[in-house]
């Protein structure tokens, strides 16, 4: 008969090859501002008209400066083309982007989304959600955003993304809107994507979706926002595959980093999952919420993801696996090592009780899978539990690994000695502190890595 050990051992092999042989993207986290803005055409936003006084509107500068810079590129400048924002405060409404482009931010520029509602049009849904995540029907526009491109650079010297979100915030509190916000910067149906070396701040939304994206790298990025701040998110890849997200630093009013694939029927409708993605080095802020979670949109599926020298302060969770019954999808394959954190809500929180749907037509027989979950080499301190792995008679949380875990309980919490808190749910666990809950065995039971580098860089 196979042991736990037996077990254990095929997994953690199988996801460590995985990362050997699943990516081919490389890396760009440490390209220069030079090397990422190299195209054969370069264009100022000064010479389509742009004011950088903060009052005068560049709308129709910045549509008139990538129109004109997306014709040169697909007229045979081989090279492609950038568009530079020079120092100064850029207002503007919503504005596109196009293939084989760069758009580079100057240290002092700052772009700032215009407050005036009537530029942001009402968009349709995404199909893997069928509405709008606030509100049924479509969305408001995003920010920045493109749809069925290749190559393109958001970078520059950590220049700004104002999103001016608190007054979508007020709106959304008040109940003033018949929409979903839009987010500070949406692509679609793209592949080659790099942003890099900026600041984001006060999305009224989420910031930074890729959705049916291949081929993205999100890094040496620095997002902003109040911790009470709704909806916030920091990165979300959505049904996206090849994704490296690292180097970054992100305070927001919920989830730093949000792994997503859809809604509901229409997620498994639309059937894309977010795979291979990596997320490394990054630092969180977020009182009300996750460090990175997977869903609770996963309908299509999320797997293949490893994360690995995670700082997380003042957070609610390190790793948060959202679902619910009628999601369907799976969740498989996640590998998690290398993990600080100070002052938590819980160290791990899966739960299947994230019911909200999109509307009636969600299958109540579509279940969730959730399967072959490592997370390892994990420091917590000031914690109120050491973990809530709340799985349903219907939806069990199988294979579910922890090694070298430690959650130092703040006092309150070691006052009232409940650490763990676990129904259905099958795995193992390796030095872990304080001792885990029976369905993952006895903390100490002999957990075979032979063989295994779970220092590997």
């Amino acid at each position: 008969m196979e042991t736990f050990g037996t077990r254990n051992r095929i997994i953690l092999f199988s996801l460590l090859a995985l990362w050997t042989v699943a990516s081919p993207l490389t890396s760009r986290g440490d390209v220069s501002a030079a090397e990422a803005g190299r195209r054969a055409y370069v264009a100022e936003l000064t010479e389509f008209g742009g004011v950088g006084d903060g009052v005068t509107s560049n709308t129709k500068a910045f549509l008139y400066a990538v129109a004109n810079l997306s014709r040169r590129a697909s007229g045979g400048c081989g090279g492609g083309s950038m568009l530079v924002v020079p120092a100064g405060r850029w207002l503007t409404g919503p504005f596109n982007l196009t293939s084989h482009f760069t758009l580079f931010l100057h240290s002092d520029a700052v772009i700032l989304a215009s407050t005036d509602i009537n530029e942001y049009p009402i968009v349709a849904p995404l199909p893997s959600y069928g509405r709008g995540r606030d509100l049924p029907g479509g969305r408001y526009s995003n920010f920045i955003w493109g749809s069925n491109l290749t190559d393109v650079i958001i970078t520059g010297e950590n220049g700004t993304i104002n999103g001016q979100g608190q007054f979508w915030w007020d709106k959304f509190h008040k109940k003033e809107l018949n929409s979903t916000r839009g987010h500070l910067l949406e692509l679609m149906y793209s592949k080659n994507i790099l942003i890099t070396n900026l600041t984001f701040i006060n999305s009224p939304f989420w910031n930074l979706h890729p959705v049916y994206c291949k081929n993205v790298v999100i890094a040496n990025i620095t997002i902003l926002a109040p911790v009470d701040s709704p909806n916030t998110d920091g990165i979300n890849p959505d049904s996206c595959s090849n994704v490296i997200i690292e180097d970054n630093f992100i305070i927001s009013g919920d989830d730093c980093v949000a792994i997503k694939s859809g809604w509901d029927e229409y997620g498994i409708r639309v059937g894309i999952p977010s795979e291979q993605i990596t997320v490394r080095r990054l630092t969180c802020i977020s009182p009300t919420s996750a460090v990175i979670a997977i869903g609770s949109e996963m309908s299509g599926g999320v797997r293949q993801i490893f994360a690995e020298n995670i700082t997380a302060i003042n957070s609610e969770s390190a790793l948060r696996i959202k679902t619910a019954v009628g999601r369907g999808g799976f969740v498989r394959d996640v590998f998690v090592q290398g993990v600080t954190l100070h002052t938590m809500k819980y160290v791990l929180w899966f739960a299947v009780s994230y019911g909200n749907h999109p509307d009636d037509g969600w299958d109540p027989a579509a279940l969730p899978e959730i399967e072959r979950i490592s997370i390892g080499d994990v420091f917590a301190e000031n914690v109120t539990m050491a973990g809530r792995l709340e799985g349903i008679k219907k939806v069990r949380f199988r294979d579910i690994f922890l090694w070298n875990l430690t959650a130092r309980p703040s006092a309150a919490a070691a006052a009232k000695k409940v650490q763990w808190n676990c129904s259905y749910v099958e795995g193992a666990a390796y030095k872990v502190s304080p001792k885990p809950c029976d369905e993952l065995g006895k903390a100490g039971e002999p957990f075979d890595f032979r063989g295994v580098d779970l220092n590997r860089p």
